[in-house]
């Protein structure tokens, strides 16, 4: 399914009274979706691994006037489940509730032939981009249960619905993430959280001018400039979006 969202435009306070945990909080699409949402009124819970960039997104959002956020540094490829499930238990002494889970945080592995990629970065991309990401999911349902109504966004890839050259792990990666995402959708069709995925497309961040180092990156969108399917996914207006993999930059 593919929804034309570049000129979708929400209500001025679409996201006031929710909490959402926007993961990879600390730059790029991370960071411009956790400022998107705190300019709708949500309270955010940043989530990263480095607590400086945290603190640099924290400082706009209240530079901008919205609501405080919290930061939580925590590094997908060293955490346990029980960090996820401590994590899960304070977001709701916290909070009371969780409205939306933005899981951005990803690593791109190396771009090499598949022949000759290394077995321990293979893993390593897959605990961070699935492993990592169905466990704290799975632990943050029961407080998402808590919400009125509940949104889960993953975010997915190009080379996660057909296979490219080069890009061995992360290309799997995504092509599980597609997967996790229908399955959960397809469990919880009936209930208060919808889960969906976002193919975010070319954008002007650091992990692409990795996988593309001499590419013009100002010939791509910023982040910014794609935020308008991550507001529509959390917004109510998507409530009967499930299952979905929606392009932000559709051809």
């Amino acid at each position: 399914m593919v929804l034309r969202m570049s000129n979708y435009q929400v209500s001025e306070n679409a996201l006031a009274g929710k909490v959402i945990l926007v993961t990879g909080a600390g730059a790029g699409i991370g960071k411009a979706a956790a400022i998107a949402y705190a300019k709708l009124g949500a309270e955010v819970i940043l989530l990263g691994k480095t607590v400086k960039k945290l603190e640099a997104t924290y400082d706009e959002i209240v530079k901008a006037g919205s609501k405080e956020p919290a930061i939580i540094p925590l590094d997908l490829k060293g955490a346990t489940e029980q960090n996820y499930i401590d994590m899960a238990a304070t977001i709701e002494s916290t909070f009371g509730k969780l409205d939306g889970l933005l899981n951005n945080a990803g690593t791109l592995g190396g771009m090499i032939p598949f022949d000759q990629y290394p077995a321990d970065m293979f893993e390593e991309v897959m605990k961070v981009n699935v492993t990592a990401q169905f466990i704290m999911t799975k632990a943050l349902l029961p407080v998402m249960k808590k919400a009125p109504k509940a949104s889960v966004i993953f975010t997915s890839s190009g080379v996660g619905r057909k296979g490219r050259a080069y890009w061995g792990a992360y290309a799997t990666s995504k092509f599980a993430t597609e997967g996790m995402m229908q399955v959960f959708a397809d469990e919880f069709e009936t209930s208060t959280i919808r889960f969906n995925a976002i193919n975010p497309g070319a954008t002007a961040t650091k992990m692409r001018q990795t996988a593309y180092p001499t590419e013009d990156q100002s010939q791509l969108k910023t982040p910014e400039e794609i935020m308008a399917v991550y507001q529509y996914l959390m917004a109510d207006e998507s409530i009967d979006v499930i299952g979905q993999s929606i392009d932000a930059q559709p051809k």
